[in-house]
């Protein structure tokens, strides 16, 4: 199942700029980072694909975004098999036909109470969840018997920007790795929304067979809200730590369902707000 940019799809996009200097401005060229939107359709066996979102991205890993999306919203579970991934072949327009992914499964869906038909934004991950309750209803508390040290824990956000790639062109992008307890880099992605690089991870690991992540870390490169600790949550992942700080909501959720969140992970500080049995203080 490819994941690779179809067509002419890129990254970036090449513009000139006036740059601002200490008593000077001049033209140069600069790079941009892409967004579009992408529409995800989920069907059954026989059944007409039913549109459940539309998110702002940056184009590739598009299959892995368009199944973690699934994932984390309850629409399809760990016992289900995804058949197919598809981009729209109904499409006259090239560019388009790549801004809509259709995902099969292995057993008929009614998407009905949970399809979100107006768009989101690319800031904004979990519009159609409306609480904490909903969440636990659907997610057992994170069971894992992972510990890290400390140090290594400081360390993830450092080791999370050497994979940035794109970062490094455009400035623009955010970034979530998954890490061993070790603390090896096994796979990142980066996009325009930070969920959707969360999402992009739970999809490479669903489409694997992976789930759940139950000895694996989830490093975000900004802040957490309710909708990371969500996807956490979903796949199984014990530990998530992020460069800046969590949302209220997002400590509530972590402490509920057993997830050890840290953050402001910042050189040789930071902050473990939830389950910090998993962190050796001293190491």
């Amino acid at each position: 199942m490819t994941v690779d940019l179809p067509g002419r799809r890129r990254l970036v996009a090449g513009r000139r700029v006036i740059a601002l200097r200490p008593g000077r401005h001049l033209e140069l060229p600069d790079e941009v980072v892409t967004e579009e939107p992408m529409a995800i359709r989920l069907a059954g066996p026989g059944q007409d694909p039913a549109s459940v979102g539309v998110t702002m991205r940056t184009p590739g890993h598009d299959f892995e975004l368009a199944v973690g999306f699934l994932a984390s919203e309850g629409l399809i579970g760990r016992d289900d098999h995804v058949e197919t991934v598809r981009y729209c072949e109904r499409v006259a327009d090239d560019e388009q036909r790549y801004n809509v992914v259709t995902v099969r499964i292995d057993r008929p869906v009614d998407v009905s109470a949970r399809a979100r038909q107006l768009p989101i934004s690319s800031a904004c991950g979990v519009c159609g969840t409306g609480s904490v309750d909903d969440l636990a209803s659907r997610c057992r508390p994170v069971a894992s018997d992972l510990r890290i040290t400390s140090s290594l824990l400081l360390s993830l956000p450092e080791r999370l920007r050497a994979g940035q790639r794109v970062f490094d062109r455009t400035g623009g992008l955010h970034a979530a790795g998954l890490f061993d307890g070790a603390g090896a880099l096994l796979e990142e992605r980066e996009d325009v929304g930070r969920h959707n690089a969360v999402d992009k991870l739970v999809g490479w690991a669903v489409l694997r067979g992976g789930l759940p992540l139950s000895s694996h870390v989830l490093a975000v490169s900004g802040r957490v809200g309710f909708e990371i600790v969500q996807k956490a949550a979903v796949a199984g992942i014990p530990v998530v730590a992020a460069v800046s700080a969590p949302s209220s909501l997002a400590v509530e959720t972590a402490e509920r369902l057993g997830i050890t969140l840290a953050g402001f992970l910042r050189g040789d500080r930071g902050n473990v707000y939830t389950a910090p049995h998993r962190v050796d203080l001293d190491g």
